[in-house]
């Protein structure tokens, strides 16, 4: 995974990264439970690129369903893996389901 994607290991670490981000957060949700596992594995890379790509307009954060219940709830996400494209800690965009590389670029441009 890139080195420029955060990992919080709760709610608390979340909402700092959000409070100072100074460019818009791509939150993506993943889950432990079997049928999530390997969809969200192939997700990290995916999104490690984006993060490369992307670096200095926009914050990448992996997010662990299990470890960010509030943050799960609060963004409205019912699994995984699942994006959220946040403005000012305000989502703007949803999405859910294994994308490729382009079909994540295009989602985050479309909302940038």
């Amino acid at each position: 995974m890139a080195q420029r994607v955060h990992q919080p290991r709760e709610d608390a670490e979340f909402a700092f990264i959000l409070r100072v981000s100074d460019v818009p957060v791509l939150a993506y949700f993943i889950g432990t439970w079997p049928k999530a596992i390997e969809p969200c594995r192939a997700m990290d890379l995916v999104v490690g690129g984006l993060a490369d790509a992307y670096a200095g307009r926009l914050t990448a954060v992996r997010t662990d369903i299990t470890r960010c219940p509030e943050t799960t709830r609060r963004y409205g996400v019912t699994g995984a893996p699942s994006y959220v494209l946040l403005k000012d800690a305000e989502a703007v965009a949803h999405g859910t389901g294994p994308m490729s590389s382009t079909e994540l670029r295009e989602f985050v441009d479309a909302h940038l």
